[in-house]
């Protein structure tokens, strides 16, 4: 093992040591450290910024690529009035998103805030306030483990559903298939946001449903609503130490509905044409953990402390993430996990799946 912990590379801030581990600073030197270790038959792991991972406490047995890659280019297209946007995997979203807005072009807004590097997001078809990235990306260029070569695959391609993608989806061995290098977002020029899709952020914006407002206010609500709910990295702020939402929100058939209760939040789920597929609804993660009796900071007090001995709870600020309190191991945060899953299971007969990646552990 190397003395490369990957408790250090996640927001987490657990996880054991590499065997091996390779900061890659160029597409090309994320091809060949990849290239390398399927060569040596070496399970592989590529990193970015270590968001939506939970690592084991035995750490990886394997190589670790780290993927620190840089570069934006923008090309405006015929007319003038969207730009395409090339980004290198390894450049930190929050960052592409701040350069977006500054240099008016709109679309991405609402996703500030989320931590991590642009070649994770469509692997994960990452979303937030009405947005997911699948409706602005253009193409992806990825390595082909199983192939050997570049290849280019466009949004069709990619065959994006809700958190979920053909980059996810396919695996060579234990690891995915693609290895992304560059992603292309079609932005509009405008000044203006996309219309706001998001009850939550309209409000906050003072505007309905549907309409749009500044881009720059938009991304700057959206991290005030992020922040508030300890979702934007504050080393100060243990609520910000972790995966992010550690559930996701359950897909369950429309005809098993009248087994959650009225009140529970429905939501339509579209398929991949972007239509409605009314076989199915989407239900409130955070609303199912709420009423089966979790509160925010559940695992600091009381009984709950137990769990976890206080190393490990929810957020203070929302039920949805599972926090690292501070020298909490893996097995702390799936304690609290497992409990939460269950109580919901329990409660609704509807079961929670794992939002992030989970590496050398299992829920």
């Amino acid at each position: 093992m190397t003395e490369t912990l990957l408790s250090d590379l996640t927001t987490l801030g657990v996880g054991g040591p590499a065997a091996s581990y390779v900061a890659a600073e160029s597409s090309d030197a994320v091809v060949d450290a990849v290239a390398r270790a399927d060569a040596a038959g070496e399970p592989l792991l590529v990193l970015g910024g270590g968001s939506n991972l939970l690592i084991g406490d035995e750490g990886f047995a394997g190589t670790v690529v780290h993927v620190l890659s840089r570069g934006v280019e923008v090309a405006d297209r015929p007319g003038g009035r969207e730009a395409l946007m090339r980004v290198a995997a390894g450049e930190p979203w929050d960052e592409l998103v701040a350069r977006a807005v500054e240099s008016g072009l709109s679309g991405l807004e609402t996703l500030s805030g989320i931590p991590g590097t642009t070649g994770a997001t469509p692997v994960q078809n990452v979303g937030a306030y009405g947005t997911e990235v699948s409706q602005l990306l253009t193409r992806v260029i990825a390595f082909d483990r199983r192939e050997g070569r570049r290849v280019e695959l466009g949004r069709e391609d990619l065959e994006f559903s809700y958190r979920d993608s053909l980059l996810k989806r396919e695996s060579l061995g234990s690891s995915p298939r693609f290895v992304v290098l560059e992603v292309e977002f079609a932005l509009a020029r405008r000044a203006d946001s996309a219309p706001v899709r998001y009850a939550e952020l309209a409000r906050t914006l003072g505007v309905e449903v549907g309409e749009r407002a500044p881009a720059a206010e938009v991304r700057r609500a959206v991290l005030g609503l992020r922040a508030g709910k300890g979702m934007v990295l504050d080393p100060g702020d243990r609520d910000t130490f972790s995966t992010g939402s550690f559930f996701t929100n359950p897909i369950i058939p429309a005809e098993e509905a009248g087994s959650v209760p009225e009140d529970a939040p429905r939501y339509p789920v579209l398929d991949p044409t972007g239509e409605v597929d009314a076989s199915k609804i989407k239900l409130s993660a955070a609303w199912l953990i709420q009423h089966a009796g979790f509160t925010k900071g559940f695992g600091l007090g009381g009984e709950s402390s137990r769990i976890a001995g206080g190393r490990s709870s929810l957020s203070t600020k929302h039920t949805l993430a599972v926090t690292n309190r501070g020298g909490a191991s893996a097995g702390d945060v799936l304690a609290i996990a497992r409990t939460v899953r269950d109580g919901v299971q329990e409660a609704f007969g509807v079961r929670l799946e794992a939002e992030p990646v989970l590496l050398g552990t299992e829920l």
